[in-house]
Order: structure tokens, then sequence, then C-alpha cells
């Protein structure tokens, strides 16, 4: 439904936002989790009422007339004030968001997330959440493009100006191999050479991270596989096709293969990695904290214990952060 004309509306200038970030109308409305024909009664009807052309709608991609470059830079400071303006009413009672687009690496989706949902279900009483999963980059990037309030997610860099960070775990890299396979009181590293190695994908943020790593210790180790799914990985190793360079985390949401693996220290230089609450600062008061202490809670109950329990020695380096 097209609002009245004459009548500026908050949702008008998010499609209009989204429109001119992504541009395109479908990717926009992708991006709303709306129609494409709805991006376009809305922007149509913010153009009328606004009495100005803002887009060249018939570009590829939509480019904005001199009026829309004008308008996106007071439609920027609309939204942000709006945003603003929740986050006050929000943060003396989480029951009065009404909407929360979280995401979440696919890293904790199977014991983490639905847990958390749970219990941010019962003190937002009112709220309806959008939740994403995927890799962490992915996350980022639609948290700057405002596509979403809250990512959790492994830190990638130097923190921006507008980002609020709340650390969650620090976690370190172990190796898998098959079980029975390798001596842990023998030269590890030689051993490893004998096999091949299962690499974790290179087109993703943690992949690169451990090739960056290898390369950095001056290691060539031939490998035949690149595979992008945790589970693909230990099930691999498990069937003594190599081994391979993971997280336990990601060792966490795999467990169904891991009585037939044994999980190993790196033997070679550690390397870790840092997982963290973001928010776009000052916008959701003190709701990303809160979420962040009920995150540290989940984390220690469902990954840190067990894994500490399972694997003694790696206390120390897996480790929840204040």
């Amino acid at each position: 439904m097209v609002d009245s004309p004459g009548r500026i509306t908050l949702w008008g200038i998010e499609v209009f936002v989204a429109t001119a970030e992504e541009g395109a109308i479908s990717a926009a409305a992708r991006r709303l989790a709306t129609s494409p024909s709805t991006v376009s009664q809305q922007l149509t009807a913010l153009e009328a009422a606004l009495g100005a052309t803002l887009m060249v709608r018939n570009a590829r991609p939509i480019t904005l007339t001199p009026a829309g470059e004008v308008f996106r830079r007071r439609a920027s400071a609309i939204l942000n004030e709006a945003a603003l303006a929740r986050a006050e009413l929000a943060m003396s009672d989480l029951s009065t968001l009404t909407r929360l687009r979280l995401g979440m690496i696919e890293d904790l989706e199977s014991d983490v997330t639905p847990a958390l949902l749970t219990r941010l279900a019962s003190e937002m009483s009112g709220c309806q959440f959008l939740l994403e999963t995927g890799p962490s980059h992915a996350l980022y990037g639609q948290l700057d493009d405002r596509a979403l309030d809250v990512v959790v997610a492994a830190e990638m860099g130097a923190e921006a100006d507008w980002m609020e960070v709340h650390p969650l775990l620090t976690e370190p890299f172990v190796i898998a191999v098959p079980k029975g396979l390798v001596d842990p009181n023998g030269d590890v590293l030689a051993q490893l050479r004998t096999m091949p190695l299962i690499q974790y994908s290179a087109r993703l943020a943690m992949g690169r991270m451990i090739a960056a790593h290898l390369v950095r210790q001056n290691l060539k180790l031939s490998h035949r596989f690149e595979i992008d799914s945790y589970h693909s990985v230990l099930a691999l190793v498990a069937e003594q096709g190599g081994w391979s360079i993971l997280t336990p985390l990601a060792l966490m949401r795999a467990r169904r293969w891991l009585d037939r693996v044994d999980v190993l220290p790196l033997p070679f230089e550690p390397l870790s990695r840092n997982i963290s609450l973001t928010a776009r600062n000052g916008l959701l008061g003190e709701m990303p904290a809160q979420m962040a202490t009920h995150l540290r809670d989940l984390l220690d109950s469902h990954i840190v214990t067990p894994a500490i329990r399972d694997y003694p020695w790696l206390s120390g380096a897996l480790t929840l952060r204040p």
C-alpha cells in the first residue's frame, strides 16, 4: 500500500537508502525482506511527497539525481535519529523493542544461537527477531549497510569508529587427525607431512587466516581438498582422508565425528581468533552489553566447559573475554 501523497514516512526513507546503497530495487527488496513492487511503490510515493526525482531507475546500477544526493545525506541522518529514539525507549526496558535484526556466525547456530534467542524472547516479549547466519565478513557488511542491528562474528581487522564492540571469546586453532594415527609424544609435524592437509576453504576469512599463518611458518603442506563445511572436513578426517586445522567452535559444531578424531595443539607457532558482538555505536543503549553477558554465559556452558573437559590442554587458550 502506498502512503498518501505529500507524506514522508520512515519506511519510505529506509527504502530509499537501501536502494541507493544496493544499486538495484531487487537487491533492496531482499535486504528489507519485502517485494520489489513495494520498494518501487515506496520510492514513487517518496518522490511525489518531495516533489523531486531522486533516482534514475533505468540505470544499471541505479544512480541518484542531484536532488537524490542531497536527500541521501539528510536521509541517513533521519534514520540514525530514529534509531537513537528507539534505543532511548528500549534502554530501561528491553520489552519495548519491536524488532531486532541479529547476525550470527554459522559456528554458533546449533547450540548457542537457539539458546540466546530463547532468552531474548523471554525478555523482549513484543519483539520480532530476524536472524541471519553466515560468514563473518558477510555479517559485518550487512551491519555496515544497516541491514543488521547486531552481529556476533570473528573479529576482522581494526575497529571502525561507528562500531560498538563487546569481546566474547578467544579460541586457539588446533589440529584434527584420524584417531590413533599420530603419536602426540613424537614429532607431530613430521607425521602430519605424511598425510594430506584437508584445507578449510580460502574463500572464507578463517581459511585465509589459516593459509596466511602457514605461509608465515614457511610451511608448504600438500593438500587435495579445500572445503567450506566443518562437518565435511571432520568427516574426511574421521575416514582417514587426511588432517585439518580448525577451532574449538568448529569441533563443537561437528561433534558427531569427534569419537573418531584426535585433537591436538598446533605443532608450530600458535594461532587464535577472537569472537565479539558488534553493534552500531550508541544506537541500542544497554542492549548490546546485556546480550554479550548472555552470550558469555552460553559460550561457557555450551563451548568452553565441554571443550576443556574433553581436551584439558585447551585451558588458558580457550577463554571468555570480559
